[in-house]
């Protein structure tokens, strides 16, 4: 399966490549700056795993059955949590409540 990066992270296309995985971005396929809707329809019509950070998308890939992967920034921010907590085990964070 190949995947499709939404714009916000054409940035990672050589990783993913590195990875193993074939991968396009919305720029590659000329789709900068579309609507959400076109973005998921060409994911479909071309059997591609779409990588959104945004909701949107992400819902309406959900809706036409189209694989998706949705990194919110609250998965961001709990692998940054693990990252810390494993490099830095002595470090406690201090509560915001």
């Amino acid at each position: 399966m190949k995947i499709l990066l939404d714009e916000m992270y054409a940035g990672l296309k050589e990783y993913f490549e590195i990875l193993g995985w074939k991968t396009l971005t919305v720029q590659d396929v000329n789709l900068k700056g579309a609507k959400d809707k076109e973005i998921v329809e060409y994911a479909k019509n071309n059997d591609l795993l779409l990588i959104t950070q945004d909701q949107k998308p992400a819902e309406l890939a959900e809706l036409t059955g189209v694989k998706y992967v949705l990194i919110s920034n609250a998965l961001i921010a709990k692998i940054a949590d693990a990252k810390i907590r494993e490099k830095y085990p002595d470090l406690k964070p201090k509560s915001n409540l």
